[in-house]
């Protein structure tokens, strides 16, 4: 009997390393942590080496645990997925969803769309981690990713679902301190909050389009900088300094005069919005359903579409009504867009 032939064996592994422990890993599975420490006995007699390094501080892969890490979840992907496919149409859908997501719209718009899919399908349910930085989250068991910056993880397959409008904003007691403001250049000596990690653009500088097509990239010198795009946010309403933010997070503030535009004909580089999955794992049909799910309604999930341009408040300028148009409708393709380097 080689070590791939039982199943249970694999999937006490994969609890045991998702879990940082054995008795995590009992846990997770709910049997005694006896039968764990039994189990992963049995698979590394099966595989001819141990395949943790055990200490007491710590447990860690070795090089066959990390080859058998890889190719367990695999198999256990492909028998969950044949079990499933045994009752597709006969079912609803049902089991367990690993799901991460960007901080701000993981709290925000990607809650409210995953509380939706779960009313929807009732035997489904889920947990969600928040991360700014990513790269792993696939590879340490999470089935799908809804991410918001520039996607630099070449393992998996992203699905385009929104393009985040963003502007400079502050508030009204920071903008009547300033002289007015004409052009990008006259921001230079403001106090600036800006995003950390480059996947939006980074902390040093800050592109900036206006509507006739100029282009401006504006170095800067941050004196606050978070994680957070809330956290920004709250710094800005107190008037902390100037900052880019989505449209999202800011409309209501804009429109409750906690916050203004500042230069309203100029905006920020947008940020996409992907879903993301690993392009070599077979997908039981929840999480199928749930990235198609996602990728049509994320839209609809952060609420009014409708920009806030229309009541903007410049810097020493008169606000001015504008029509909003909305150009970053998601896809609903079945292709996925791979994005790679």
């Amino acid at each position: 009997m080689t070590a791939f032939e039982d199943l249970s064996l694999l999937r006490a592994f994969v609890s045991i390393v998702e879990g940082g422990s054995i008795s995590s890993g009992a846990r997770r599975m709910k049997i005694p942590q006896p039968t764990v420490s039994r189990y992963l006995r049995q698979l590394e007699e099966k595989s001819g080496g141990p395949l943790l390094r055990r200490d007491t501080h710590r447990m860690s892969l070795t090089e066959a645990g990390h080859r058998m890490l890889a190719d367990a979840r695999t198999m256990l992907a492909l028998a969950e997925e044949a079990h499933h496919r045994l009752y597709e149409g006969q079912t609803t859908l049902s089991g367990h969803l690993r799901l991460f997501a960007t901080i701000d719209s993981g709290q925000f718009p990607v809650t409210r769309l995953i509380s939706r899919f779960l009313q929807l399908n009732p035997k489904v349910t889920a947990e969600i981690g928040f991360t700014n930085r990513p790269l792993h989250m696939i590879q340490e068991g999470c089935d799908v990713g809804i991410i918001a910056g520039e996607i630099t993880d070449e393992t998996v397959v992203a699905r385009l679902a929104h393009k985040q409008l963003r502007y400079l904003v502050a508030s009204p007691a920071l903008v009547k301190s300033r002289p007015a403001v004409r052009e990008p250049v006259n921001l230079k000596s403001w106090p600036w909050l800006s995003l950390a990690g480059a996947q939006f653009g980074g902390s040093k500088e800050v592109k900036l389009y206006s509507d006739k097509g100029s282009e401006v990239t504006l170095p800067i010198s941050p004196v606050f900088i978070s994680e957070g795009a809330t956290s920004m946010r709250e710094a800005a309403r107190t008037g902390l300094g100037i900052c880019v933010l989505a449209d999202f997070l800011v409309r209501e503030d804009i429109l409750s005069g906690q916050l203004v535009r500042v230069l309203p004909r100029w905006k920020a580089s947008e940020i996409s919005v992907h879903v993301v999955y690993h392009a070599h794992r077979m997908l039981p049909a929840r999480v199928r359903a749930f990235i198609d799910f996602a990728v049509s309604n994320f839209v609809s999930a952060l609420g009014s579409t409708k920009s806030a341009d229309y009541s903007s408040i410049a810097a020493g300028q008169p606000s001015q009504r504008r029509k909003s148009t909305n150009t970053s409708k998601p896809t609903s393709r079945n292709s996925a867009i791979r994005r790679a380097k």
